[in-house]
């Protein structure tokens, strides 16, 4: 590995110093990132590996799929399936499974998007992040003020502010296959009070038979500026109605042109709605200190076809939650600031699961699951950051967690169908165990250091301790005789290196890491969730920013990575973790010839992976292609040109090997999609 890093590091050191002799003294305003600690800071003041995609680029971007946006970030892969949906991996390879999303922490104003223990693989899609302000990403561990779920990464869509004047925006797309999308939203501010409404829907009749969905997004903000108080509040709303097709058999058949708008589940579907409510109360008090307290509720309502599963059986799953956030941050001197705070969750989550097929071997007609877990999770975090010297400053926080689950099976407990017959083959596939409690508790914590270097150049070293309490779904929605799962939670320590430069027209970022996982959850080849897995990740990851010329902007994101098997609880030590490719790059050229004319180039690539852990089976990887040009015709009037997939290539979204057979999620052919809008 360290021949591989060597070269990268020494090329981003020798940019930067050639780049200096040129630059002027002036450094670049900083970017402002809120999701390290709840309060706003200077991005160059977090030790953290954080990447941020602004307004601007959400919105020459105009993603129809979240992995449009976030594959831009260094280390960072949304996996698409079909419509909406999608997995995620950050410093990993993609994670699969009942509680693979658990090592993500997923949210919207910092408000997780759901409850501890009741992650959704798919959970992004209930975020306007078509209308967002930025989005914020954290790669590897979280900070003190995330916990549990942040193990891996954080992914914090943050919301437009009111604006100061009346403004209203009005927009129509339009692309293949019968795609439609609307967006609207007007800001006022009235005094004291301001409030944005921000509202989207959007039609597709689906690449693939028998597929595509209809999607609705509505985000309320209102903020209120008083003597005493500052008070941000937002309701957000989301609707989705989607016919989902499934994998494609056979090798290589996302090259065959006959097969690509093949769907073998034509009958599959998803829909799924949330509704989410906070209030951000905010307060300056004396001796410069700050008090931010945030009640929130939240709710969820899923039904899905399983059409991935024997029987294809329906499930139904839901949560209603009521939650707070509170934290005092103090500032004891000019060097030291402290924060401390406690977060807090009830939840009542529910889990149904039914197959009209009439029973055939280990799978049964009728009910599998019907149970309700009440849930409880409390958290007490301190955190602070100290400047040592001039030249040096640390970030550092601690939480401590704890996680309580009552579950209550609504049904027959054990192995046998739903009135208590045996099944064909003598053992079911679903087994639900008798009513239970659980509790977990854990510590997390982060250490980072900042070493100026240079008026321009820093160095930063961050450890950290992340973990995962194990999900609901992981606990109770057991298979085979497995009637107890007794897990415990999954844990994740890190270690990063980095260096770092800004200049008016030139930055960079380059990160080393080491990750190791400890007590994964895995199923083995019973059908048992246990623990007992451990891997290994180490990488680095590079970001380039070069204003060339006034009118030429060019971006760099790569990342070089290697994802192993620590032990052979799962597959044979060593081996490569599935669908995580070592070579992750994209690069955007943005050119603007005239004032009112701007043309971006993009390409993505990402390279070759296994299918499965045995490391058999492999993808090649691909190169995408896409081109953007936005016409500002006067102040108010423009429009927007997007063509992916620009040279038509024949590629995967997603690829895997499973049951005697390679599936992919087939990629979509060249698309084009014109956008008109109004702003006014």
């Amino acid at each position: 590995m360290t021949r591989k890093y060597a070269t990268p590091l020494a090329l981003s050191i020798s940019l930067a110093s050639s780049f200096s002799l040129a630059s002027e003294n002036n450094v670049t305003p900083e970017t402002v990132v809120v999701s390290a600690d709840r309060i706003e800071k200077q991005l160059n003041a977090q030790s953290i590996a954080m990447s941020v995609i602004d307004q601007d680029d959400i919105e020459n971007i105009g993603h129809t799929h979240i992995s449009q946006l976030l594959n831009q970030v260094p280390g960072v892969t949304i996996s698409r399936g079909n419509g909406q949906e999608n997995l995620t991996a950050i410093r990993s390879g993609v994670l699969t499974g009942t509680g693979s999303c658990g090592a993500f922490y997923f949210s919207e104003d910092g408000i997780p998007l759901r409850g501890p223990g009741f992650c959704n693989v798919n959970e992004l899609f209930d975020v306007n992040a078509e209308q967002a302000a930025r989005i914020e990403v954290i790669r590897g561990p979280g900070t003190a003020v995330h916990g549990t779920n942040a193990l891996n990464g954080v992914i914090n869509v943050i919301s437009q502010s009111p604006s100061d004047t009346p403004e209203s925006h009005l927009s129509l797309e339009a692309g293949p296959d019968g795609y439609g999308r609307l967006k609207a939203s007007h800001s006022d501010t009235n005094g004291q009070h301001a409030y944005r409404i921000s509202a989207q829907g959007s039609h597709d009749d689906g690449y693939k038979d028998d597929s595509g969905y209809a999607q609705q997004k509505l985000n309320i903000r209102h903020d209120y500026d008083g003597q005493t108080w500052s008070i941000q509040s937002m309701l957000a709303a989301s609707n989705l109605n989607q016919e989902t097709a499934g994998y494609i058999l056979g090798k290589d058949a996302y090259k065959v042109s006959s097969r690509k708008r093949e769907n073998p589940n034509p009958e599959a579907f998803r829909n799924s709605s949330s509704v989410r409510y906070y209030s951000r109360f905010e307060r300056d008090g004396e001796r410069d200190s700050r008090f931010v307290v945030t009640p929130y509720l939240r709710y969820t309502e899923m039904e899905f076809l399983q059409h991935f599963l024997p029987g294809t059986p329906l499930e139904e799953n839901g949560e209603r939650t009521i939650g707070l956030q509170s934290a005092f941050y103090q500032n004891y001197s000019k060097n030291v600031t402290l924060y401390n705070g406690f977060d807090m969750e009830a939840t009542k989550a529910y889990l149904q699961q039914y197959q009209a097929q009439a029973s055939f071997t280990s799978f049964p007609t009728g009910q599998h699951y019907d149970y309700e877990v009440d849930a409880l999770y409390g958290a007490w975090f301190i955190g602070g950051d100290w400047q040592a010297s001039s030249r040096t400053k640390v970030n550092f926080g601690g939480r401590y967690d704890l996680q309580f689950y009552d579950y209550n099976n609504l049904m027959i407990d054990g192995n046998t169908a739903a009135d208590g017959s045996a099944c064909p083959s003598g053992t079911c596939r679903y087994a639900r165990p008798a009513d239970d409690k659980e509790h977990f508790r854990n510590s997390s914590f982060n250490l980072g250091v900042i070493q100026q270097i240079s008026e321009h150049t820093d160095l930063t070293a961050n450890a950290a301790h992340g973990f995962r309490a194990p999900q609901a779904a992981e606990l109770y929605r057991l298979q085979a005789q497995q009637l107890n799962a007794n897990l415990s939670e999954e844990s994740l320590n890190s270690l990063e290196i980095g260096l770092r430069g800004t200049w008016n027209a030139f930055q960079y970022r380059v990160s080393t890491y080491w990750m190791h996982k400890h007590d994964v959850i895995i199923q083995d080849s019973n059908r048992n969730n246990i623990n007992g897995g451990k891997t290994i990740d180490r990488g680095i990851e590079a970001n380039f920013h070069w204003q060339l010329t006034p009118t030429l902007l060019w971006q760099l994101q790569a990342s070089y990575s290697k994802h192993q098997y620590a032990n052979n609880a799962l597959t044979a030590e060593g081996n490569e973790i599935d669908t995580a490719p070592r070579q992750l790059a994209g690069t955007v050229v943005r050119w603007t010839p005239l004032t009112n004319t701007q043309i971006e180039l993009e390409i993505q690539h990402q390279g070759e992976y296994y299918l499965e852990e045995n490391n058999l089976h492999t993808y090649p990887g691909h190169t995408l292609s896409n081109i953007r040009w936005r016409q500002q015709y006067n102040k108010q009037l423009y429009s927007v040109l997007r063509i992916t997939n620009l040279t038509d290539i024949n590629y995967a979204e997603r690829a895997d090997y499973a049951f005697g057979n390679y599936r992919y999620f087939v990629g979509e052919p060249r698309a084009a999609y014109l956008e008109l809008g109004i702003d006014f």
